[in-house]
This record gives C-alpha cells, structure tokens and sequence, in this order.
C-alpha cells in the first residue's frame, strides 16, 4: 500500500463538478448534478434520503454505471489518475485493487452457487499473483480478521448457509482482500439489526484504521454516521447542500439537514409526532460545494 497522502496537499480522490445523467428511451434524468468533495486518509460519509444521488456518486468513481449513462466531471481523479480519461482496461488495474466497493445487500453480492471460500480466494488470485494454496491460506486468514469464529467452517459453506451479518464480513473480507488505498461502503449495515450492525461497523472500523485507508461511507443513517465518521456530506436531489464535520453536526446550518435531524426519533425526548420534513424548491439551484 502507498504511504499515507497528506490530506490537505494532495487528496486522495478529487471529484469536482460531478454530473450523472440516466438515458432511457422514455427521456432522460439528472441523478447527480455538480457534486464537488475530496477524501484523503479519512472516513467521508454521504448522507441523504433514497434516491438523493448517494450510491449513483460511489458507482460513478467506479465507472459502474451502464454505457447508456452519461457521467461528466470537471476533475474525477484518485491518486492523480483520471478515472473518466483512463481506458477500461486502465481501469479494471484500479477498480478492486486500489478502490474496493462494499455493495448493500451480501445476498445479491455474493454468487449463490460458489462457497464463502471460492469468492474470497478468487479476490486473492484475480488482484495478487499467487496460487491457489496460498489463496486459501490468506482468505482463512482474512475471514478470521474480520472477526469470523470458525473460518474453516465458513470458508466450505454458500451464502444462503451463512447470515446476514455474516455475510457482511465476507464482503468486507473480499474487498479489503487486495489492500485497497480507497473503500467505498454502500450502506454496508442497512439490513443487519442493531446489534450485528455494531460487530459489523467495529470490524470495519478496525481494519480501516490499522490499514490507513480512505473511506467513503454511503448512509441514510445521520446517528450512525456522526459518530462513525470524521465528516459529513449531505445530498439532497443530487446534490451536496451541505458539509460538515461530524462533531459539529448538532449545529448543522441548512434546513434540510436540519429537517433530516428533527425528524430522528430521540429516547430522551420522546415526541408524539414526528415532524414531516418541508423541502424548498430553492435547495435545487443551490449547493454547499467544497472548493
């Protein structure tokens, strides 16, 4: 892994006026729309509702999205590479190697009809040269890493044999298998139980630190993320309205963060109703983009 980069001097990953827009036969949609933010060796969350633009801005640094969809950018650059200019053959030596992307839901991420260990060695082998043997060895060792109890027994069993949570750790297992510089985690915890969620988010916490990686971590969880994270975007309608450092959050300035805030339920001051969160039309045409 490349030494640490200093923050301020030289991020990690510049991404400067952002847009992604989806084409159809029917017409055509603005998913992302000027997004502008850096990462150096620090964990980024992106915040916002469903549909505000935060999974379509990871797939983008990616290059996921279909060949119908058209993504422009100012600057989209990792380590001084540019990932819009570079060829897919450039890009495949980047994608899984040096920036890995923890998907969702490990039930549709996994391949059902290939054991635990067939997918994680397979990370091995696809982005290390090395055999099969030695795959094996250090897939046992990954999955014990990420805090599995009995890596052997894991390592011969399918996805649907093992649980939710468990299946998380795999994942993060096969995407911190190459020793990326940067991960990207799409709502890694999303469909895990409050106390899993908290193994799942100590396990990733851990190895992000003893690995000094980058991390940009997709949420719709403000709660999770203030005290997850060392900053905060928020999007809104594909957008970033506002960024914030996550100590600060309490004293967030826009009204949709706000709006987000009031309406998370509190045991300490129980409500009888939540109040519903007014979006303006003005918060469309304008931004809290990092310079």
């Amino acid at each position: 892994m490349s030494e640490a980069l200093d923050q301020k001097a030289a991020p990690l990953l510049e991404v400067k006026d952002l847009s992604v827009r989806f084409v159809s036969r029917s017409g055509s949609t603005d998913a992302v729309r000027g997004v502008s933010f850096d990462v150096g060796r620090e964990r980024v969350a992106i915040v916002g509702e469903s549909g505000s633009g935060k999974s379509t801005v990871g797939r983008s640094i990616l290059r996921l999205h279909s060949a119908k969809t058209q993504v422009t950018a100012t600057a989209l650059r990792f380590a001084g590479t540019d990932l819009l200019g570079i060829s897919e053959k450039q890009m495949r030596a980047i994608r899984g190697r040096r920036i890995s992307m923890i998907m969702q839901d490990p039930k549709y991420a996994l391949n059902p009809v290939m054991t635990v260990g067939e997918q994680l060695a397979e990370a091995f082998v696809a982005h290390g040269e090395i055999g099969r043997r030695e795959a094996r060895e250090r897939s046992l060792e990954m999955l014990e890493a990420v805090r599995i109890r009995d890596p052997r027994r894991v390592f011969d069993q399918y996805p649907h044999q093992i649980s939710g949570g468990m299946g998380q750790r795999v994942m993060i297992a096969m995407m911190l298998a190459p020793e990326p510089d940067l991960l990207i985690a799409d709502e890694p915890t999303s469909a895990l139980d409050v106390t899993v969620r908290l193994q799942v988010l100590a396990v990733l916490d851990d190895l992000v630190a003893k690995r000094g990686l980058a991390l940009l971590f997709i949420s719709h969880d403000l709660n999770l993320v203030a005290t997850f994270c060392d900053r905060i975007l928020v999007m809104f309608a594909g957008r970033i309205v506002e960024s914030i450092a996550s100590s600060d959050l309490a004293n967030a300035s826009h009204p949709y963060t706000r709006g987000l805030l009031d309406a998370v339920p509190k045991l300490e001051a129980p409500r009888a109703r939540l109040p519903v969160l007014q979006r303006d039309p003005a918060w469309l045409q304008s931004g809290a983009q990092l310079p």
